[in-house]
């Protein structure tokens, strides 16, 4: 079968492999469909970020060369001999993530944790083995093409979460990239009245609208802070950096009030510099986040499914795994109107 391997920077091959033999605790997944995520991106343009590549990961025994994806749905192709709650034909969809905890709804994330897809092979594929606790079923009539974003839209989630968004909230968005447009319509579903949302590009800026902005910024055309100011003169209850630039970092806590929170949830390239009065003189308080807890995922998949957040508008572009390096992965680079590209496999 084939699948897109990572191999170094810039060197994604589309190859043949071999389907690993099947565990007693994993279940074979037949893919339908496979999202790029942005840190995808990153392991393409200057990784190795998160792929192991002197030494085999120790959660997942994984190590590079391997086959990426982990923004993935299917159909459930075989199942372990121990694995009792899935069973062949169920649409699923993955949760990536693997930790020292495996069986917590709300386990520390960070007590160590590595990606399938990232950190072992993963979803840009035909057949891919996933552990079975790491599976979520879906309702059999809900689109697999639909549910391929569920994994960045748990990431979103966890962010509304992390700042501690509440109803009646307001916030600003910096980044209008895949994440910040979810975190958007994450922030719509938390009941956020004011979400504004700020980036250098229109078309990103009409796709934020798209998933529910209620004010959107150029901030390549005006000062952004200022303008954040005019429409919420105290600053925002919640600003959340999904640029990943020290610009950005620094105007998110600008744009919040005193005593409010800033988000970071993007992946930084470079180290920044920032003065840390920034924070003593405002009780701004900064917090991040990368990951989800499996009740996250959980409620993800409901909020997906239930249409309670829509992710249709996030959607693209559609493109065969032949053609992952130059229709996926150099189209992001350079193509802003871009958002989240798609990989179709069986197309289910």
């Amino acid at each position: 079968m084939k699948a897109a391997v990572w191999h170094g920077v810039k060197d994604i091959r589309v190859e043949d492999v071999e389907l690993k033999p099947l565990k007693s605790d994993e279940v074979v997944v037949k893919v339908a469909w496979a999202g790029i995520c942005g840190s995808d991106l990153h392991e393409y343009v200057e990784g190795p970020v998160f792929i192991p590549v002197d030494k085999v990961d120790e959660l997942t025994g994984g190590q590079a060369p391997l086959t990426m994806g982990h923004e993935f749905s299917g159909v459930v192709e075989a199942v372990g001999e121990n694995v009792t709650d899935v069973k062949i034909g169920d649409h699923v969809t993955v949760n990536p993530t693997v930790t020292r905890e495996r069986w917590s709804d709300d386990l520390n994330v960070y007590d160590g944790y590595s990606f399938i897809g990232l950190s072992c092979d993963g979803g840009f594929t035909t057949f891919v083995n996933v552990p079975a606790h790491n599976i979520y079923h879906l309702p059999s009539e809900f689109p697999l093409k639909l549910a391929a974003t569920i994994e960045p839209t748990a990431v979103a989630v966890q962010a509304i979460k992390e700042g501690s968004l509440k109803f009646g909230d307001t916030t600003a968005i910096f980044g209008a990239g895949p994440i910040g447009c979810l975190v958007t319509a994450a922030a719509k579903s938390a009941g956020a009245r004011k979400i504004i949302v700020c980036d250098l590009s229109e078309s990103r800026l009409n796709k934020a609208i798209e998933m529910g902005a209620t004010d959107v910024i150029n901030s390549g055309q005006v000062d952004a802070v200022k303008e954040i100011r005019k429409l919420v003169p105290n600053g925002v209850d919640v600003a959340f950096e999904v640029a990943g630039v020290q610009p950005t970092f620094i105007q998110a806590i600008h744009a919040t009030k005193p005593r409010g929170t800033m988000v970071v949830v993007s992946i930084f390239a470079r180290p920044i510099e920032f003065n840390p009065m920034l924070l003593t003189n405002s009780g701004v308080k900064v917090t991040s986040t990368i990951a989800y807890s499996r009740q996250t995922f959980k409620q993800t998949v409901d909020l997906v499914t239930q249409h309670k957040i829509e992710v249709a508008p996030i959607i693209t572009k559609e493109i065969a795994l032949d053609d992952i390096v130059e229709e996926g992965f150099e189209t992001l680079i350079n193509d802003k109107k871009q958002a989240k590209i798609l990989v179709e496999l069986s197309g289910e």
